[in-house]
């Protein structure tokens, strides 16, 4: 789920139609994609300050919610991962429940680990990590 460049207010726009539509229907609407599960992430710009939330695709690890900074492949990290790193805490959404959780990023041993069942959610993040120059990041999500 990625836009190119010079599209990002079409992909804004997009990304908050899918939030509201998926808040109105308690994730009924919005709540997967390409049949994966997908939450509300919420983060805060470390530049600018202004609070956002992203839907992303997930899937569980014990308790913990985990996440995939893939960007699409791209090059580059998400805002949403740069704005986390410096947020030690957030709210996610799933379906109509708030839950404030904890953040990290998975231990190459923990990635190794869930990997194969990020790619058995959502098949494109092999893909992804094949074309990309970086290492894509795993995030946990633990209740806090």
């Amino acid at each position: 789920m990625s836009a190119a460049p010079g599209t990002w207010w079409v992909w804004n726009r997009f990304v908050g139609v899918h939030v509201a539509l998926y808040r109105a229907s308690g994730g009924r609407i919005g709540g997967t994609y390409g049949g994966a599960p997908v939450l509300l992430l919420h983060h805060v710009g470390r530049k600018s300050g202004r609070e956002r939330v992203s839907p992303l695709i997930y899937t569980r690890d014990g308790a913990d919610f985990v996440i995939v900074a893939s960007k699409g492949g791209s090059h580059k990290h998400p805002m949403w991962w740069l704005n986390l790193r410096e947020m030690p805490q957030t709210t996610v959404e799933v379906g109509g429940e708030r839950q404030r959780v904890a953040v990290r990023q998975a231990s190459p041993e923990e990635k190794v680990e869930v990997w194969p069942r990020l790619v058995e959610t959502y098949p494109p993040y092999a893909d992804y990590q094949a074309r990309s120059s970086r290492d894509i990041p795993v995030i946990k999500l633990s209740p806090a």
